[in-house]
């Protein structure tokens, strides 16, 4: 046994103990606080349909959480959200879009721990976007989509404008950015940009510009940021991803061409003319190069050349400048026929021909190229020539740019054809007692080589072609025909023939077989026409005829009296006295001291039109109403009309429009009626009035004269107002004398055939019972006394005046007292009401005769 030792503790015993201690002495050196706000939100002003955020922080221990509210409510719907950070110790208050004046209110951020509870309120005004403020924040520009490398440098731009300049802030997935706390990674530049250096993944979001000043806040809109791994870098040889293009252009114009290349490396990209650089080797660019060319006169080839350490590649971009086609080979010419030439001709040319066009034209002085274009093919037959007459033909080809030169021309005659006109100028001389002399001049279109002439001569010009006698002429232009039959007159036609037939026959001309006697006038023809005279003039057949004399006779086409006018040497006449718009026929003979010649062939000519010289016929007038005329007419005769009528002028005006009848009223014209029409309907009259009416006719030279007048009324009506200056005077107790004037002229709308007046007591102001009539059937009458009335009674009285259409208006009403029974003198009492009496529908009237 141990004398003297002490006690010891166990180690598994003191571990509990030293535990407990330790929890007590941590426990009393570590204070709880309250809630305290780091950062606290500021009011706003928004832009309505844009977007606000209030942003709220709060520290304490333990750890405060912050959440919003609006007038106690927790705030939280589809436009109103609540951001989270700080593990619950901050929130971000978003609306988006802003509605007013829903949105506009005081919001508060409470901010509470097991230690307390803290508020901060923050208020949000709204503006509409029509009434913003000048100096409003406009955000000038946004950022965009962006995507990113992993650890490489990503820039979101921003800039906006307002007075005075918005502070720029930005925020990612709504909540906001402190730059600060980036350790320098992320700044915002002074332009308002934020970059982000050595990008990471958690960078990656929505990112959004804020600028806001004094007058209020606006936000970009939205722009996603996206970071991707690094790619791993490949080293690729350059090719071209748009190779240079071939062009064609015109002459002097401009063109543009593109070369790009790509690698790994990217290749510098330059261009070359032949072995010449167009490109300076200090501003050769990378991947892209366009080379711009203008006034390019000629075609030539441009190498683009890509060169990169890995290797050089070349491209060549032909630019051809279009020109104008050479000229085709000369035309042959493989067919003719009188009227047509068929022509074929070699291109000419390597390149492509839009189409051809062909110019001809006849081998004279004066002739002029005509043209056939759009031809498509080597080969054309051109119609519509002249028989028998040499053309130049030449082809010239068209492309895009234009018209080439012309061929070289060929030449070549048409075939020939019969005569298309008949020999010119015929005339004939008796040269003895039997024989006379025909000549004549060459026709004017021949069509080929004349091979001689055919005379045909009859005594009966009625008998067919085929009956008359021929006398054939070759390599002349004049003839004699002998073995004639004196005294009788030869009637003679002259006709042209080649070698493939004959022509059409001449006029005919006459001739009578008698020495001495004048030939037929030539060239008789019309000068000079008016509407009452035309002129003639001629030639005579021969000089030296001895004319003593002409004789001209003339007739309307298609009647038989025929008219002479007989007068002296001369070379023409003008026949007057005739009627416009008429045709005449005219033939001439000449007179001698041996007797008169053959007649000219009639001619015929017509007139000019002239002002028809007769008015319209039958014209006569209806009342269809008070207010209305029917007029109607018939043209005038067919030959007084002197040409085509176009229409007719109705004219009108009110006789004696005074009331003594004097003066008529102004004269009114109606719209042109149409020539179709033989009638019209004057609207618009006066009533019951006499009008004056002419009618007249009109062509296209003018107006003819003027219809006798035709008076004319129209239809009677009611009269237009009530008598004048009505007055009651009271006889006695049962008796009054009423008086008035009659109608003006003017309102009479017809004949007074008399007066109606109208009278019904009254009393207390209202009628009493059915107005009573009394009734005076005499146009002139101004007076009537009324009897059988009550004494000491008021009577209302108005007059009117009828016609045969009915009453008129009345007049004012007249309120007048009657006598008492018992009185000898008394005033009457007269005064004039301005409404109509009433009437009491269960009263009988009882008519008093006038």
């Amino acid at each position: 046994m141990a004398i003297g030792s002490a006690p010891r503790l166990s180690l598994p015993l003191l571990l509990p103990v030293t535990t407990l201690l330790l929890s007590m002495l941590l426990t009393g050196s570590h204070a709880l606080s309250p809630p305290r706000f780091t950062k606290i939100p500021v009011d706003q002003i928004g832009v309505s349909g844009g977007v606000v955020s209030f942003v709220c922080q709060a520290t304490g221990d333990p750890k405060p959480r912050v959440s919003w509210s609006k007038k106690g409510k927790k705030v939280n719907s589809q436009r109103i959200e609540t951001i989270e950070f700080d593990e619950g110790a901050g929130a971000v208050l978003r609306i988006q879009p802003l509605r007013a004046p829903r949105d506009e209110n005081i919001y508060e951020c409470v901010a509470e721990n097991s230690e307390g509870e803290v508020t901060v309120n923050a208020r949000l005004s709204i503006i509409r976007e029509d009434l913003l403020p000048a100096g409003f924040p406009n955000i000038d520009m946004g950022p965009q989509l962006k995507v990113v490398e992993r650890t490489r440098t990503a820039t979101m731009l921003c800039a906006a404008s307002g007075n005075p300049d918005p502070e720029i802030t930005w925020y990612k997935d709504f909540l906001p950015i402190d730059p600060s706390a980036s350790n320098g990674r992320i700044k915002q530049l002074r332009s308002g940009a934020l970059q982000i250096e050595n990008s990471e993944e958690t960078d990656q979001g929505k990112y959004e510009c804020v600028a806001s000043n004094v007058e209020g806040v606006r936000y970009s809109s939205p722009a996603n940021l996206y970071v991707r791994e690094l790619r791993e870098v490949r080293r690729v040889p350059p090719r071209f991803s748009i190779p240079p293009m071939s062009q064609e252009i015109m002459p002097g114009g401009s063109v543009n061409i593109t070369c790009v290349a790509v690698g790994s490396p990217m290749p510098y990209v330059k261009w070359m003319l032949n072995s010449e650089d167009l490109t300076p080797e200090d501003e050769m660019p990378v991947g892209r190069n366009v080379l711009e060319l203008s006034s390019v006169r000629e075609s030539a080839n441009y190498t683009c050349v890509a060169m990169s350490s890995l290797g050089i590649i070349e491209a060549v971009a032909q630019i051809t400048v279009k020109s104008l086609p050479k000229p085709p080979g000369t035309p042959m010419v493989t067919e003719t026929t009188a009227t047509s030439v068929t022509i074929t001709w070699d291109s000419g040319n390597p390149d492509p021909v839009t189409y051809y066009i062909i110019q001809y034209r006849a081998k004279s002085p004066d002739s002029k190229y005509e043209t056939v274009d759009d031809i498509t093919t080597t080969r054309y037959s051109i119609g519509g020539l002249y028989p028998n007459t040499e053309y130049e033909i030449r082809v010239s080809a068209v492309n895009t740019i234009g018209q080439g030169p012309p061929s070289e021309p060929v030449e070549t005659r048409t075939g020939e054809q019969a005569p298309a006109s008949p020999p010119r100028n015929i005339q004939a001389q008796i040269i003895s007692q039997n024989t006379m002399m025909v000549r004549w001049e060459e026709p004017e279109e021949p069509n080929g080589q004349i091979k001689g002439y055919r005379v045909y001569y009859t005594m009966d010009d009625y008998q067919p072609m085929s009956l008359w006698q021929i006398h054939n002429v070759q390599d002349s232009i004049i003839t004699t025909i002998q073995s004639l039959v004196p005294q009788e007159t030869y009637t003679i036609k002259v006709l042209a023939f080649t070698s493939v037939g004959d022509g059409p026959f001449s006029e005919p001309i006459h001739v009578k077989v008698l020495q001495g006697v004048p030939g037929q006038p030539s060239k008789f023809q019309v000068g000079a026409v008016s509407d009452t005279s035309i002129e003639l003039t001629w030639e005579p057949a021969f000089e030296k005829e001895g004319i003593i004399n002409y004789e001209l006779r003339y007739m309307e086409a298609g009647f038989s009296t025929q008219m002479k006018k007989t007068f002296g040497p001369t070379s023409s006449y003008v026949v007057e006295g005739l009627r416009p718009n008429t045709e005449y026929q005219f033939s001439l003979a000449a007179i001698s001291n041996k007797g008169i010649g053959a007649f000219t062939n009639d001619i015929l000519q017509k007139t000019l039109q002239a002002k028809p010289s007769a008015p319209p016929q039958d014209i006569k007038c209806s009342s269809t109403s008070s207010t209305t005329l029917l007029v109607s007419w018939r043209p005038p005769p067919l030959k007084s009309q002197n040409g085509d009528l176009v229409g007719y002028k109705v004219r009108y005006q009110v006789v004696g429009l005074s009331e003594d009848g004097s003066d008529d009223g102004e004269a009114m014209e109606e719209p042109t009626v149409p020539v179709t029409e033989v009638q019209v309907q004057l609207q618009r009259l006066e009533k019951w009035t006499q009008y004056r009416i002419t009618v007249s006719a009109v062509n296209v030279i003018g107006e003819g004269p003027e219809s006798e007048f035709y008076i004319c009324r129209t239809d009677e009506d009611v009269p237009g107002g009530p008598p004048r200056r009505v007055e009651v005077e009271v006889l006695n107790s049962t008796a009054l004398k009423v008086m008035w004037r009659s109608l003006t002229p003017g309102k009479q709308h017809g004949q007074i055939r008399g007066y109606q007046v109208h009278y019904v007591r009254v009393e207390n102001g209202e009628s009493r019972g059915l107005p009573l009539i009394k009734d005076v059937m005499l146009a002139d009458a101004q007076e009537m006394v009324i009897g059988g009335l009550k004494p000491d009674t008021t009577y209302s009285i108005t007059v009117a005046a009828y016609t045969t259409k009915g009453d008129g208006a009345r007049s004012k009403p007249k309120l007048v007292v009657t006598k008492g029974a018992g009185s000898v003198t008394g005033l009457s009492v007269m005064s004039s009401a301005e409404t109509e009496p009433q009437t009491d529908p269960s009263a009988q009237p009882s008519l008093h005769p006038s």
